[in-house]
């Protein structure tokens, strides 16, 4: 038998030969891109809701927002607020410790007046509703830092009610300035402001509180008090101060309570009042974030409005911090849209690129859709908000549409962003995509602030003690009467139902969200777009969708609707 021939070695490989792949049929990254610029409903809701002379200062924020902030928003929710209650020597700082980023973030909300635009500009009609633009765009990039944001803006109209704290306290909490440094707040150029209202006990039953407030000192209208208790969740724990309510011998009170406080424990030249905080909350999503339990161990506070009307006192910080939860889960809707569009239009498969396929159209333009009924309910509400205080009508327009918006905007967050998910597949599932973090944040704002059922509760206690909110609402409907038979047919739904008194709270969440949807769809009539507005009223009001997104029917404009989402 012949014996086999010796081969040659083969040469070593050169390391280019180890590249199995190159990269392809991947989308360029998608920012840093200008957040405002690409958002045609949010333009045009800024014009049409009164706020046209702010789009200067509204478009200077948006190249920052889809820019710089979206990769601070990232830092800053990678690297969670860490609790210090002692310092190296000892002493009690119940301080916590946030990324540089959050910082930042904080300073460039606060410098475009996320904060306080509309209270630098309470003399332009208009001024809340360009400030809810900027607070939108905000939300995008980070939502933790709206928080705070959030309450520091909200505070102003509880503060107006003790004129001597206004006096004191509106020039810093109305400031462009940010200071996140742990001191004095009358050492500051500029304070943030937080809240304390729910307790273990009680949760959104704030009658339930136990917290106790003594008064020390002279009485009269600077007289200070010594809050004993405890508070269940308390968001953004290193605010300047905090409205906290405490019970009286009139009943329950609200007061502010500043983190450092003339008369409080001294610690070297920082006199710390004694807010101690337990620990940090170990919460699903907004990590960039802190919230706290807290024990307030005779901390010094001076009371806002009347002593036993404190539920009343906060309650009018509470209805600006629930317009702000619609319109935080409007951003968080929007931003995922975005991705989804973004990614959809680099990626191919089965020989089209996915956004040019039927069936991610129909996902695509139904999301689109709900996106922009979103903002266009939210802008609206920030509009009534805006002229609460010279017309009636639309203060009692406010009071509805808040609880109606604050329901149904941020109910339909979470399958939103779930479904902007699945148009990335596998990729949307990833961290690096920020839906992770924007779907584990989607829950939040329907639970805080009052969750669902407490919103659906107030929609009917407010059409029963105040019929101009019955009246106001159906005064969205005049103009568009006739349009479209099914949103008639819907108001003809509402107003049966809502005689219906043996079943309107067993029935509230199905009125409630009828009522949104006929008031979206009102709305986007008379916005001007008759392709979204037919879309959405044949959609959401005649029944021709199913229960999922991306059911819309074969005569959808879906390729318009995409593009009109985001140029």
């Amino acid at each position: 038998m012949d014996q086999p021939s010796e081969r040659p070695t083969p040469p070593r490989p050169h390391s280019d030969d180890f590249v199995t792949h190159t990269v392809t049929n991947q989308p360029t990254p998608l920012t840093p891109y200008d957040a405002f610029a690409t958002d045609l409903p949010l333009r045009q809701a800024l014009n049409r809701e009164g706020a046209a002379w702010a789009t200067p200062e509204v478009a200077a924020f948006g190249p920052i927002a889809g820019g710089e902030m979206m990769a601070l928003g990232i830092l800053a929710n990678e690297n969670k607020p860490t609790f210090h209650p002692y310092d190296r020597y000892g002493h009690r700082i119940d301080e916590v410790q946030f990324h540089p980023a959050y910082h930042r973030l904080m300073t460039l909300g606060t410098q475009h007046g996320v904060s306080n635009f509309n209270w630098r500009h309470a003399d332009r009609n208009g001024a809340n509703v360009a400030r809810a633009a900027l607070f939108y765009l905000h939300c995008q990039a980070d939502q933790g830092t709206c928080c705070p944001l959030t309450m520091t803006y909200a505070s102003v109209a509880s503060l107006k009610l003790s004129p001597a704290l206004a006096q004191t306290w509106l020039p810093r909490i109305t400031s462009d300035a940010y200071d996140g440094s742990a001191i004095p707040a009358w050492q500051k150029a500029g304070n943030t402001i937080g809240m304390g209202m729910t307790e273990k006990q009680g949760g959104s039953d704030v009658r339930a509180n136990t917290t106790r407030a003594y008064p020390s000192g002279a009485s009269g209208p600077d007289q200070p008090y010594e809050l004993f208790g405890h508070k269940w969740f308390m968001s953004a724990p290193m605010c300047d101060a905090f409205l906290i309510l405490a019970r009286t011998d009139a009943g329950i009170s609200c007061f502010l309570t500043p983190k450092f406080a003339p008369g409080g424990e001294p610690n070297g030249s920082n006199p710390r009042n004694p807010i101690r905080i337990q620990r940090l909350k170990d919460k699903l999503g907004d990590h960039s974030n802190a919230s706290a339990e807290v024990e307030l161990q005779g901390a010094i506070g001076w009371m806002l409005g009347e002593d036993g009307r404190g539920i009343n006192t906060i309650l009018e910080m509470v209805a600006l911090t629930r317009q702000d939860c619609a319109l935080g889960s409007a951003a968080l809707m929007r931003q995922a849209l975005v991705q989804a569009i973004h990614h959809t239009r680099a990626r191919q498969a089965f020989g089209k690129h996915l956004v040019q396929q039927p069936l991610m159209q129909n996902v695509l333009a139904d999301l689109a859709l709900e996106s922009e009924a979103a903002i266009v309910l939210s802008m609206r509400l920030a509009r009534a908000i805006d002229a609460s205080g010279r017309d009636p009508g639309e203060a009692a327009f406010a009071r509805l549409a808040t609880a109606i918006g604050k329901y149904w905007i941020c109910k339909r967050c979470a399958p939103f962003v779930n479904e902007a998910q699945e148009c990335l597949g596998g990729a949307g599932y990833v961290e690096d995509s920020t839906l992770p973090r924007l779907y584990r944040q989607a829950p939040l704002n329907s639970i805080w602030e009052g969750s669902g059922n407490i919103q659906c509760l107030d929609v009917l206690r407010c059409l029963a003690r105040e019929p101009l909110s019955r009246d106001a609402f159906f005064n969205e409907f005049k103009e568009v009467h006739g349009h479209y038979p099914a949103l008639d047919d819907a108001l003809k739904d509402i107003v049966a139902a809502l005689a219906d008194s043996a079943n309107l709270e067993m029935r509230s969440r199905a009125i409630v969200e009828r009522m949104a949807l006929a008031l979206q769809a009102a709305l986007l009539i008379k916005a001007g777009d008759a392709q979204v507005a037919d879309a959405f009223c044949r959609s959401r009001l005649a029944g021709a969708h199913g229960l999922a997104f991306g059911t819309l029917t074969q005569e959808t404009p879906l390729a318009y609707l995409i593009d009109r989402a985001y140029a």
